[in-house]
Formats: C-alpha cells, structure tokens, sequence
C-alpha cells in the first residue's frame, strides 16, 4: 500500500503547514508498480515517500532505489524493525543514504511485534520502549561523532563484553562525518511508545488516527516532551499518521477496502492479548467493536470480521468515496494542522491512484 508525502504551501490564510506522505507497501513488486505514482506525487510538491517491510522485503533497499530515482521528494522507512538489525548498523543505513541523496533520508523506527521479532528473526522481543531509547541514542551518538562510541543498556552493550566476547572489542568512532541532524522518528500506538517518541524522536507514525480526538495522545506526548526537558520544541515534533485512502464514486465499496485493511490489523496482526492495534481501537473508543473483529478473525471468520469494522471508524481515520466527499473530510485534518495536532499525513492509497494524489494536491496545497 502507497504512502506518499505532499507538502502544503503556506499562504495568506494558512496558519499552518500540513505536509503530506505516500506509503508504498511491503513488497518489492508493490514498490516497482508505485514508481509512476511516486514520481507523480513528487511533481506535485509532496514532501516524502515512505517505505515498509514485515517478513519478505526489506524497507531499506526500496527506499535506496526510490532515492536514486527522485530529486526532491524526502524517503523514509516506515518502518525498519529495530530487533532486525543493530542501532549501529541501523545508523550506518541511515547515515549512508542521506550522504547519497543529499539530505533527504528519514530514519523511521518500530519494534514491530513479538510474533514477527521471534518468530521470523529469531531474537527476543524484550522490552520495546527500552530498546527504542537505547537504539535512538546510539543512532544520535553515531551522527554527532563527538567521541567514541559506548553505550551501557539492557538491550545493547558496545563494546560487547558479554557471553562468548572475544575481549578485543573497542570504542569506535564513525571514519564518516554525516548530517547530525537526521530525522528520526518511531512508529507508537501505545501511551508508553508515544511519551519516548516526543522524548527522544523528531516525530511520531501512529498507524491511523482520528484527528478530531487529540485528546487521545496529548496527555503521553505532553508527558514526553516534559522529560524531555527544555531543548525539545514541540512545535517542530512531527505527528505523522498513516491515513488509508479510498477514493470512488460508490462510498460502501470505498469503505469496504479499508474495513479489510483495519480488520486485518485490528483481528489479526498479533496474538490475543499482544495485539497492539486492538489495543489502539479501543483507545480510538472502539473496545467492544474491536474485540468481535479480534473474534472473528481469530475463528477464521474473515468476513465477518470486515463486516464488524464500523462505517464511524473508518470515516473517522481515513479518507473514502467520491473526490468531493474526500474534500470534505480534508476540513477535519486541515483543522487539526491548524492546531498543530499533526504535521504530516501519510497516505496509503487503496483505490483512486494518481486521481486521489491529484485530489489530495490541490486541495492541500
């Protein structure tokens, strides 16, 4: 699924910047086909195209190839899995692609769930506010190269002294001087993901979000930006939330699109119990609606669970129907810009292509 960045034109009337993002999926046959709609949406003015991966294609190889096909359009990772690979490593990826790109890199991070970390990569899950602390300030210790690198966590040790170490390990500096200033921001649904992301991160990637209900992240963001004390500007903390969107003329098949995509999420990516976009649904004011989607998808009901995701929810986090329907909704995200309740929308286009990019433009920009 596309994500695609737009970037809106301050003007007389507009007290605020809304940018725009394009999410282009999980698969490299997914990121060949949205080459045409990336391309696109850069000559729009879009701000940034985002990557992902789950367990087949990684998000790091298709955001090195959309860089070397664009010229101003930023690229991001939406998101690299941070148990996938080292903070150091992680810094390296990021480090090299905005040398190459001339500064148009953003590192987003998540630490995916635990069925994929232990079941596909083979580590542990651990403790995924912990480890997102230690990997961003290994990541920023790498980009400010102001000394040797260490770091004493319960994730990570550099130098490594533990279990079957040689001893020869030594503090390291990169031979490289990159940008030190390399956005980095971390995917969060939960209360505890949101408060370390405006502590330490430059923004934040909510999986969806109902603009209209700030109220349901404010008080974790306030507390973060709290702790983090008085260098941090919240004003220039970027919420950055995935919007699906499905644009055409028979509103109830747009929404049914987007009903598969929650359901999947909110039954199915996780286990019972450990399932952090249920979680989210209920946060989102959905508790008892988002524990029949779990049962069914659970029981292999599929369709029924589509059929329980509700008609509000999906109008609510998403944009659907005809392109004159979408405008009206852009007035609940415009409104929310204006507040500075979100920086940048990242939309995932399901239906509509190059018409609802189009349409997103010209009514943002």
């Amino acid at each position: 699924m596309p994500v695609v960045a737009v970037r809106t034109r301050a003007g007389p009337h507009r007290e605020h910047v809304m940018k725009l993002g394009l999410n282009i999926g999980y698969t490299a046959e997914q990121v060949g086909a949205a080459l045409d709609g990336v391309l696109e949406a850069e000559r729009l003015g879009f701000d940034s195209v985002w990557t992902s991966e789950a367990y087949g294609t990684d998000a790091v190889t298709p955001a090195a190839w959309l860089l070397a096909r664009t010229h101003s359009i930023r690229v991001g990772t939406g998101i690299m899995q941070m148990p996938a690979r080292t903070p150091t490593c992680a810094a390296m990826t990021a480090m090299t692609l905005d040398l190459l790109s001339g500064g148009r890199f953003i590192a987003g991070l998540g630490p995916s769930g635990p069925q994929v970390v232990e079941g596909w990569h083979g580590v542990a899950y651990g403790k995924p506010v912990t480890r997102t602390r230690e990997y961003v300030a290994i990541m920023r210790a790498i980009f400010a190269r102001e000394a040797p690198l260490t770091h004493a966590g319960e994730h990570y040790q550099i130098p490594y002294r533990g279990e079957g170490a040689s001893g020869l390990g030594k503090p390291l500096k990169s031979i490289v001087q990159a940008r030190p200033t390399i956005p980095i921001y971390t995917a969060a649904t939960s209360p505890a993901g949101m408060r370390v992301a405006a502590e330490i991160a430059d923004g934040v990637i909510p999986i969806w979000l109902n603009p209209s209900r700030h109220d349901v992240i404010a008080p974790s963001l306030a507390e973060g930006f709290a702790r983090a004390g008085s260098g941090k500007d919240p004003g220039a903390f970027d919420v950055a939330p995935f919007v699906p969107v499905a644009m055409g003329e028979d509103l109830d098949v747009c929404r049914t699109r987007i009903k598969e995509h929650l359901a999947l999420y909110i039954g199915g990516m996780g286990a019972r119990g450990r399932n952090f976009y249920n979680d989210y649904a209920c946060r989102l004011g959905y508790e008892a609606q988002a524990a029949r989607i779990q049962d069914a998808f659970l029981s292999g009901r599929k369709p029924e669970a589509v059929a329980a995701v509700p008609d509000r929810l999906v109008d609510e986090v998403a944009l659907v129907g005809p392109a004159a329907h979408v405008r009206e909704q852009l007035e609940a995200w415009r409104d929310a810009a204006r507040q500075r309740h979100v920086g940048t929308m990242i939309v995932s286009v399901f239906s509509g292509g190059a018409a609802a990019l189009r349409t997103l433009a010209e009514a943002l920009l």
